[in-house]
């Protein structure tokens, strides 16, 4: 019989692997718009270009970018047994809540549910902007991107790529016009599943950096 080894408390820690958003960009277009399919070049790892249509939401606040999932299980009890005797999945429903600091026409779009382009969408920016709210408002689909970038200590770009296909703004913060603050947008939309791609979100991981770290 041989004597069991004792763990190596310290085996497998690697503290390369704790990440930061350094920086968060996000990225939104029309659902009419294609999805992004991968963000990243499989050869080198940069960032490619996005899709016609994908327009920059802009500066945020520094309270960065939240994602929740909210998670509802339902579970079965027995009679035997003080735990639930199984526990399935009944809904998860995925939100990202961010806070716009310019007035573009990203950002007012959204805010006001109207398309980022064609009818109905908002004029250029420095084109006089009219708006009038309908009777029953439209809460149109966008496709969003979110990038999260780190540096590894090579230097290299570190990113984090979250894709909602399909999504739409399902809340809007208060906005407040002072002179003490910036003139904010603040909204959390929800990703729903996408008929075409089979899911409600995409998530990817690459960059010069991250690829660094593999193992000699």
């Amino acid at each position: 019989m041989t004597t069991p080894t004792p763990p190596v408390l310290d085996d497998g820690l690697r503290n390369n692997l704790i990440r930061k958003q350094l920086m968060q960009v996000i990225y939104a277009a029309d659902y009419s718009a294609a999805a992004v399919a991968s963000p990243f070049d499989s050869a080198t790892g940069a960032l490619v270009a996005l899709p016609t249509g994908y327009v920059p939401v802009g500066y945020t606040t520094d309270d960065g970018l939240t994602f929740t999932a909210d998670l509802s299980m339902a579970d079965t009890t027995s009679s035997q047994s003080t735990e639930p005797t199984r526990s399935d999945v009944e809904s998860e429903v995925l939100t990202g809540q961010y806070v716009p600091q310019e007035t573009n026409a990203a950002t007012v779009s959204m805010y006001k549910g109207l398309p980022l382009s064609g009818t109905g969408a908002l004029p250029a920016i420095g084109e006089a902007w009219a708006m009038t709210r309908p009777a029953v408002p439209k809460v149109p689909y966008y496709r969003l991107l979110f990038i999260g970038v780190d540096y590894g200590d090579d230097g290299g770009e570190i990113y984090i790529v979250k894709h909602y296909p399909k999504a739409r703004v399902t809340s809007k913060d208060d906005q407040q016009w002072a002179r003490s603050t910036e003139t904010q947008w603040p909204v959390t939309v929800q990703a729903y599943r996408d008929p075409v791609l089979k899911t409600a979100e995409k998530e990817w991981i690459d960059g010069p950096g991250w690829r660094a770290l593999a193992a000699p």
